[in-house]
Formats: structure tokens, sequence, C-alpha cells
């Protein structure tokens, strides 16, 4: 007899799970994929805006992890990798633009003169004192980033610096992000006994031949799942999975109607509050330690204006904390990738964790703010041929201090033949969710092949 797997949710882990199982499991094996959205792919979906395709949800990867362009190679898609065009972000803070700091890990910056005019002289004096002052570091601890960088160099530091880097990857911000999951590198560097926080983010610095730290696709993410929809051979079930129970045979999955399917083991790939609630019966503590991982939700603005229209040589705009502006950031994204065409585009984003601002700003609103937001950082009057605006509700989870024993718990508390994937366990980014896929796919295949 052959296996039946099921996978909840059809997003990228969703999909990369799918995938992963029918490489293992084989040509026979029944691989079920239940999502009620208008299309598979979760967070990441591509749309046509002012003829060209663009990404609507997450536009990009990092491209120095290597999952991405392993995966892009193992389906023949590696000449689909694209690279952005060199040109540098700024930082919109004190009411106007600055470059982005050179030689910064995450915001956190390497040297002084790297944030001369970014933040006052009193906080540059103060990072340039900071490897004399004694530095209090627990080895293994995960305080938020936002604390040890204020404790360090200063809060200007933080909220000119940190916060903007990590509000567009995470919509939170550095007091909610622990120091673990913001900067990896830096945190093993201080428990390997860096004397200084300037010494751990030096030792952390990437090398200068490692390549573009930022990777897409061209066609958008849209060729990946297309390609991983075919090579897995899956049958998409659209539907909602409102909750699972175990018999002699396997599993069964219920939707609301009380249909029911059956598999003989199931990956859970859901954001963190779906995947609490449908763990809830079966696996108490997992669904514990998934109910405890906050969300945030926000709102991708994408909008094609006049070709020509003036906008700097940059790739966008992150804005510090505080400013005078609606959006998160901005990305010019002609400018980004390259490529000319009827008009220029450009993505704007929207919302932070513990404001309401996609599930309750209009659209009307939200694209008046994007004119208002445009004029004042750029001073031009940007008039839209054509809008996109999508809302990614508690999508972005919130790697809090103390995140990956989380995430653990999540894993342990789980039933034979039950696992899970997505981006509230190692990493909000798809090489992350690639890597939990593969996972979660080898722990189901081997749960039944005992």
């Amino acid at each position: 007899m052959t296996a039946t797997y099921a996978v909840v949710g059809g997003g990228i882990s969703g999909l990369v799970t799918a995938y992963r199982i029918r490489a293992a499991a084989g040509p026979d094996a029944t691989i079920l994929v239940f999502d009620p959205a208008d299309r598979l792919g979760g967070v990441l979906r591509t749309e046509t805006l002012c003829g060209t395709t663009v990404d609507i949800g997450a536009e990009a990867f990092v491209a120095r992890r290597p999952e991405v362009p392993a995966l892009l190679g193992e389906l023949g898609l590696a000449d689909r990798l694209i690279t952005p065009t060199g040109v540098r972000p700024t930082i919109y803070a004190g009411g106007r633009l600055h470059p982005l700091p050179p030689g910064a890990v995450n915001g956190i910056p390497s040297t002084p003169e790297s944030v001369t005019g970014l933040v006052d002289q009193q906080t540059v004096a103060r990072m340039a004192g900071e490897p004399d002052r004694p530095l209090d570091w627990q080895p293994g601890g995960d305080p938020a980033v936002g604390q040890v960088v204020a404790d360090r160099f200063g809060e200007q530091v933080v909220t000119r610096s940190v916060d903007p880097m990590l509000s567009g990857v995470y919509a939170g911000s550095a007091k909610t992000i622990g120091i673990r999951s913001a900067v990896p590198t830096v945190a093993a560097a201080l428990d390997a006994g860096a004397p200084s926080l300037t010494a751990a983010v030096r030792k952390a610095l990437p090398g200068s031949t490692t390549g573009p730290v930022f990777g897409a696709i061209a066609g958008g993410y849209r060729v990946l799942l297309d390609e991983l929809v075919a090579r897995s051979g899956l049958e998409w079930i659209p539907v909602a999975v409102d909750y699972m129970y175990a018999d002699f045979r396997g599993w069964n999955l219920a939707d609301a109607t009380d249909q029911t399917w059956r598999a003989d083991a199931v990956v859970v790939a859901l954001p963190a509050p779906h995947t609490a609630a449908l763990l809830d019966d079966i696996a108490p503590a997992s669904a514990a330690a998934a109910a405890r991982i906050p969300v945030a939700s926000s709102v991708v603005l994408a909008m094609g204006v006049a070709a020509g229209t003036p906008f700097p040589p940059q790739s966008g705009v992150l804005v510090a904390t505080g400013e005078p502006l609606h959006a998160k950031a901005i990305t010019l994204s002609s400018r980004k990738w390259g490529g000319g065409g009827a008009a220029e585009l450009l993505r704007m984003s929207f919302g932070r964790f513990g404001d309401a601002i996609a599930r309750e700003t209009s659209d009307e609103e939200l694209l008046a703010w994007a004119a208002e937001d445009l004029h004042r950082v750029f001073g031009i009057a940007a008039d839209p041929i054509e809008v996109l605006m999508h809302r990614w509700i508690d999508a972005l989870p919130q790697y809090g201090p103390g995140h990956a024993d989380l995430a653990a718990a999540v894993r342990a508390g789980l039933p034979p033949g039950v696992a899970v994937a997505g981006n509230f366990l190692d990493g909000v980014g798809v090489p992350a969710c690639l890597a939990a896929a593969g996972r979660a796919a080898g722990a189901v295949v081997a749960a039944t092949t005992v």
C-alpha cells in the first residue's frame, strides 16, 4: 500500500514540503495540499503591473544562503536567478534621506564613521568609546537586539539604523526581536568572546567576495511555485482544515462542513495562530507554544507611475522610527532590479507590529498616504497609472527573545506522524522556510516507512 500525505497550507513552505515528500516517497504516494486561497503560494504572490510581472508579497531572498539557489538549480531554473542592480538604499531620518550605513549587520554599524550624519555627534562619540567599556554578556542569552544596541551604541542607532532594517523584514522593531534572530552571527561572536559589540559586528561582517546579498526570480516567484506544483504532483484541496484527529488507520482532516480526508501523516504549514488552533486538540503543548508567538500584519501597495518620473538613483527608502511618514519602507523597484518599460514601478509597505493598519485602513486612505509620503520624501507628485494592493494578515511572526525555545517546544510536543513547517519556526525568509519544509518532509516520510 502507498502512503497518503496531507499538507495543510499551500504557501512556499507547504509546496516545498510536498515536493520533498514526492522526492522521498516516490511516484505512488498521494499528496494532498489543503489551502482555501484563490491560488497557491501564500505570501509569495506574483501579479502583473503595467505589463510587468511583480511580486507583491515577499520580493527577494537572501542569496548568500544556499537553499534557494540550490533549489532553483535542482528544478532547472538556475538561469532565472537575478540580482539587484547595485544601487543602494537610503534611510529617512530627521526629515531627510541618509545613505544606508556601509559595513553594518542588519542595521548594527561596525564603525562610528558609518553613521556620521545619521545620528548626532554625542552618539558617534559613544560608539567610538564602546570598545573601551566593560561588556556584560551572558553566553547563550537572547535579549532584544534593541536592548543590546541601545546600551552599547545609544538609542539613536536603534531608531535610525536598526529599526528601519527590522521593520522591513519583520514589520517589528528592535524592541520586539531577539538578538539571536535578528543578528545570529553577532550573537555567536559575542558567545565566542568578542570583547565589545563593535568587535562582534566586525567579526560577523561577510567577506567582500561573497556576492550580492539578495536575489530574486525573473518572472516572479510564480515561476518557482508553478514548478513545485508540477514536480510534486500534488492534489490541491481548496478548503480550510478546521480540525483533525487520529484513529487506528492514521489521521483524519475535516473542514467546516465535516467533510473528511484521510492521511497517513500530516504536515501543518500554516501561520502560527492557525497552527495553534489546529493543533490544540491533538498536541496541546505544541499549540500553546505556537500561540505564544506574536504576529504582525502588513499591506503592500505596488504602483506604476509615468516612465521617467525623476526618482533618485536608489533602490529605496527605509523609514526610521518616529518619522512623520505612513509607510515603513519604499522600494523603487525599477531602480532596484533594472529594466525599462512603460512605467516606473515601486512598492510601499505599511503596517507594523501592534498597529491595525492592515485590518482597518481603507484602500483609498492607503493610496492617499502613499501620495503624501512620496511627496514628502522625494518632492514628487506621482500620479499612479495602475495600483495593486494586498493585505497580509497575521503573516509576519515576531521573533522575540527566546524564540528558538518556542520553536523547539512546538516541534517537541507533536505526535508521531505530524510535523510543522512555516516562517514562524526558523526564519521569515524564503531560505529558512525551505530548510524547515525539508525537515518536516523528512520527518513524515520517516514516520510512514518505519
